[in-house]
């Protein structure tokens, strides 16, 4: 780990400085905060089991526990079992209290935003991106629906080597020197074109859900950080207060911004297995997880032949944000580059979070362990 006073606003998204920078964000970045509010935490009941003894076999090798923490560079790792927890490991500087940058795991929050205003009927799956933000009116997004937004289905011209590093720079994480850059989020949005029609197949582009945080601004009438605080932060539970990059100008990096505890992102993770609900309370409509498996062919069909797709999955799909692995029975995760993950797995009705700071922004063999030992340990527990 990098010595902290080593860690600039230039450089903490860089190994070794991820270890040390992934936890003090709001130090390095400009960020808003994102209120638990006023609400008693939700305790969270320990039934701890020993996974010692625990393995998994990965490329004709037996993996245990303690391998698969150390070998992706694990930060910190929550498993709930039945509303329980069942283990919780904390690694090198992270605490309990420490918040930990969750890259696109925050685009998982921030669809079920969407589906809570949906629900409401402040906006509608089909509604036209322009109809909320006029300033796209003429652009690429002219066509574009939210439901397009959610699945990653949008024709926008997307470099992905490219652009996701340029993201980065743009929206708020660093500070750079390069030049020739959009000076800002909602520049870049709006010059942006597109490479193919809306609606047809998978592509994943991050910048597609910093179009979605601007669309539910404008929907709800405040900024995303209080919206979050208001219909999520502050009704999961939540013990500390979240928060979320902006870029120079306040736009909210709704693609990858949000940093959070691990136990708090848990708690998130065990409404969305509950479908909604916490404590009997209806947070999220519970039909807007049930609808997590609509459209499943046209959706596989879609996502069949990407880069993502895997040998292990065949019907897997992207959907409002997550990553569905299997759609019967529900498995599902948000997941984010340098080694961030919440996985719910509904057969065995347990959630597995795991927070990293891997060297690589992304390593295909890292991130193929990393989910085969995820859903392993929701396996051993049914």
């Amino acid at each position: 780990m990098a010595p902290e006073s080593a860690v600039t606003s230039a450089n903490w998204l860089d190994p070794p400085h991820n270890r040390t920078g992934f936890l003090c964000v709001s130090r390095l970045a400009p960020t808003e905060v994102i209120s638990r509010g006023t609400r008693r935490p939700l305790g969270l009941a320990r039934a701890e089991r020993d996974l010692s003894r625990f393995s998994f076999e990965f490329e004709g090798a037996e993996i245990s526990i303690s391998e698969l923490i150390a070998e992706t560079y694990t930060d910190a790792m929550l498993v709930l079992h039945r509303r329980s927890i069942v283990f919780e490991r904390y690694e090198g500087a992270m605490s309990a209290t420490d918040r930990h940058l969750l890259m696109s795991i925050s685009k998982s929050i921030v669809s079920t935003l969407c589906g809570i205003l949906i629900g409401r009927g402040e906006l509608h799956a089909e509604d036209l991106v322009p109809e909320h933000v006029d300033e796209l009116a003429g652009t690429s997004w002219e066509q574009c629906t939210v439901r397009q937004l959610l699945d990653m289905r949008t024709g926008t011209e997307w470099d992905y080597d490219r652009d996701e590093e340029d993201i980065f720079d743009v929206s708020g994480y660093r500070d750079t020197a390069r030049t020739g850059l959009p000076t800002d989020t909602a520049s870049w949005i709006r010059t942006i074109g597109s490479a193919d029609r809306h609606g047809g197949r998978f592509r994943y582009v991050s910048l597609v859900t910093d179009v979605l945080g601007w669309v539910l601004e404008r929907a709800a009438g405040a900024p995303l950080s209080a919206l979050i605080s208001r219909e999520i932060w502050s009704r999961v539970g939540a013990e500390l207060d979240a928060n979320i990059i902006v870029d120079a100008r306040g736009f909210p990096v709704a693609e990858g911004g949000i940093s959070a505890t691990l136990r708090d992102v848990g708690r998130f993770g065990q409404m969305c297995l509950d479908r909604g609900e916490v404590g009997g309370a209806e947070i999220v409509p519970s039909a807007w997880f049930e609808g997590l498996d609509q459209d499943r062919d046209e959706l596989i069909g879609a996502f069949a032949g990407s880069e993502e797709m895997e040998a292990r999955w065949p019907d897997a799909f992207y959907r409002s944000n997550w990553w569905i692995y299997s759609p019967d029975p529900l498995i599902y995760a948000g997941l984010g580059v340098y080694g961030q993950a919440l996985l719910i797995h509904q057969p065995s009705e347990s959630v597995v979070v795991k927070l990293s700071s891997q060297p690589a922004m992304e390593d295909p063999r890292t991130e193929a362990l990393e989910r085969t030992g995820l859903v392993a340990i929701c396996e051993s527990l049914a």
